[in-house]
């Protein structure tokens, strides 16, 4: 299946060293060759990098690597097809505009016989189950606030049900994010760190580059940083829980259950 990748801080941070050991599992260190993608919020605004080709070969790769684009939230994918062809138009993260703000979704999974019916404000363009549920999921909240975006408490809740209802439906781990709130949902596999003072230094898994976060960083930063498996080897990650939705807000995870 697909991987994913997220970040959510308390200050505009660069993810060039998680991106590194990410982008080696999109056909160095792992499988995952089949398309590649990545945002970042930015204010308003959102960059949304998209590829085809395996991260390990794609030179849009290697500009996000050399790159150092400051955000708060950023939600990065590796493709392993299980539904829809190779394509541009099937690379997560996908992006749809609600409620005056660019809503990105990314999903690690397979969710089989997922036709959802009557999609009234949000259509696919491409044909992954993973743009489906997305859809869906927009769709849903929409009809439920009309208007504009809820209070969070309101907003956790309808988006709990939503997704309990599709994950009745097959494998559905996946990032959410407005660019206001950060959303992780663990179906089968998902663990975060949040790194903040004392930072110390990172040794990725994929590739042997270790960072001293304590030489880039200033005492009141706050990383939080979620993938389907650990990037590093000498940190402690947090297993997200299966069933469990995380809201994370400057850095760190929260829970509105």
């Amino acid at each position: 299946m697909c991987q994913l990748l997220g970040m959510n801080c308390n200050v505009p941070t660069d993810i060039c060293f998680s991106f590194e050991g990410f982008a080696a599992r999109g056909g160095k260190t792992d499988d995952h060759r089949d398309g590649w993608g990545i945002a970042f919020f930015e204010g308003k605004g959102c960059r949304l990098f998209l590829d085809a080709k395996p991260s390990i070969a794609s030179p849009i790769a290697d500009l996000v690597r050399c790159f150092p684009i400051h955000t708060k939230h950023a939600i990065a994918h590796i493709r392993k097809a299980t539904q829809g062809e190779i394509s541009l138009e099937n690379c997560h993260p996908f992006r749809r505009e609600m409620w005056g703000k660019y809503w990105v979704f990314a999903h690690n999974g397979d969710l089989r016989d997922f036709h959802p019916q009557d999609l009234e404000f949000y259509q696919p363009v491409g044909n992954t189950d993973s743009e489906k549920a997305f859809c869906l999921i927009l769709d849903k909240l929409r009809a439920s606030f009309p208007h504009s975006k809820p209070p969070i408490e309101k907003f956790y809740l309808v988006l709990s049900e939503i997704t309990s209802f599709i994950a009745e439906k097959g494998t559905f781990n996946y990032l959410l994010s407005d660019g206001e709130h950060f959303f992780a949902h663990c179906s089968t596999k998902l663990s975060y760190i949040v790194r903040q003072a004392p930072f110390a230094a990172a040794h990725l898994i994929d590739e042997d580059l270790t960072v001293d976060f304590n030489e880039l960083t200033t005492p009141s930063d706050r990383v939080a940083i979620i993938a389907t498996t650990p990037l590093t080897d000498n940190e402690v990650w947090t297993t997200i829980q299966p069933g469990e939705l995380l809201a994370f807000q400057d850095g760190l995870p929260m829970s509105y259950r």
